[in-house]
């Protein structure tokens, strides 16, 4: 999988910046402001339609921009042959996109021809921040290693809205009317997610803990720990109906029978606090180095070259899943690094696929770089192009 080029008009600060996308390692070069990150974030909203550096497309629009919209279209070499997909991010309302002028909807759509892969900085949040920033590592890691199972952390996040909704808002004595429902609903969905999530840590742990003893020398363990896990055992898979009060799906399915139990334990606390306790908005990824939490005692550098590795690991498993890699999107990955890991880092960047990095530092360009862009004040100028 390839970008072969982009085009981006009016988004961040490129007011029209196109530009033919080589294949191997491209490197961008700028300094701060200059627009080497705002030239990833674009390429990656055009992959993956949607920005990881911010949620609301608002801040993606250029100032001043007259109707309020900014533009990024580009030529991907896809799972499906080659593909031109075009989208128009507007400031406010929903977004055009055009997949071969054909309008497309899901994000899923466009994941299904080509895969990509974004760390920046802001990575830090996933080892040294709270549980919800590890937790929407895993539901995106689902989404990038298998796009169809992208509706499954809707519709739980549906079910448990409605569930907690209707814990606030009762008033009466015992549990709500309605409430058996949504629990059914509840468990079959927090299943499907607890899954894709299990999944997804089975094919990034390994190839994130090797990419980070490649840098570092020694091990990061990735461990998954759902909120409900099925213990195994005849008698969690026998039976099905209710448990407790609790109804399970139809069907011998020890995890979903395991989430039943667990809200049965957890009801009387459930009315009393008016929520959820129970289900994968609970679940934690636990990441360790050397054996100790990297939360609490990994150093500056190594849960720098942590968030690196996970997400060099996603990509690796993307290639394993798909049978090609995915694009792959470096935003300043140097600065954390001691200059040994920097090196062993440069290093380790041939062979992966069509890679875009940005940096701020010429020292940090590798010599095996395939193209080198310069990037001032929202202009891309090709070094070596006449």
């Amino acid at each position: 999988m390839r970008l072969r080029w982009i085009e981006a008009r009016d988004f961040r600060n490129h007011e029209h910046t196109e530009l033919e996308v080589p294949e191997g390692l491209v490197v961008a070069v700028g300094g701060n402001g200059e627009g080497k990150t705002n030239l990833l974030e674009a390429a990656f909203y055009l992959l993956a339609l949607g920005s990881p550096r911010v949620s609301s497309d608002l801040p993606l629009v250029r100032r001043g921009t007259p109707g309020g919209s900014a533009y990024v279209r580009g030529e991907v070499d896809g799972l499906d042959g080659r593909s031109l997909i075009e989208v128009e991010v507007r400031g406010s309302g929903a977004n055009k996109v055009q997949v071969n002028r054909s309008p497309v909807r899901r994000r899923r759509d466009v994941r299904r021809l080509v895969r990509s892969v974004f760390f920046s900085p802001g990575d830090l949040d996933v080892i040294q921040g709270q549980p919800d920033v590890r937790r929407s590592f895993l539901d995106e890691a689902v989404a990038v290693l298998w796009p169809n199972r992208e509706p499954d952390l809707a519709a739980y996040e549906k079910a448990l809205r409605q569930r907690n909704r209707l814990l606030k808002d009762w008033e009466g004595r015992g549990a709500p009317p309605g409430l058996q429902a949504w629990d059914a609903e509840l468990v079959r969905t927090g299943a499907a997610l607890t899954r894709d999530r299990d999944a997804a840590v089975d094919a990034v742990a390994a190839r994130a803990g090797e990419e980070f003893s490649a840098l570092t020398g020694y091990g990061l363990a990735v461990t998954y720990l759902p909120s409900v896990s099925a213990p195994g055992g005849e008698d969690e898979v026998a039976g099905q109906g209710s448990l407790d009060g609790v109804p399970t799906a139809a069907g011998p399915d020890p995890l979903e029978r395991a989430f039943a139990r667990r809200l049965a334990e957890r009801r009387e606390d459930e009315l009393i606090r008016r929520t959820t306790l129970v289900g994968p908005h609970r679940d934690e990824l636990e990441l360790q180095v050397r054996d100790l939490t990297a939360r609490a005692f990994a150093s500056h550098g190594e849960a720098w070259a942590a968030a690196l590795s996970l997400r060099l690991g996603l990509a690796r498993a993307v290639t394993a899943e798909v049978g090609e890699p995915p694009v792959l999107l470096l935003d300043d990955p140097f600065p954390g690094l001691d200059p040994t890991r920097q090196r062993r880092l440069a290093a380790r960047l041939s062979g992966r696929g069509q890679t875009v990095m940005s940096v701020a530092d010429d020292a940090h360009v590798p010599e095996h770089a395939d193209a080198v862009w310069q990037v001032s004040g929202g202009v891309v100028t090709v070094r070596g192009a006449a």
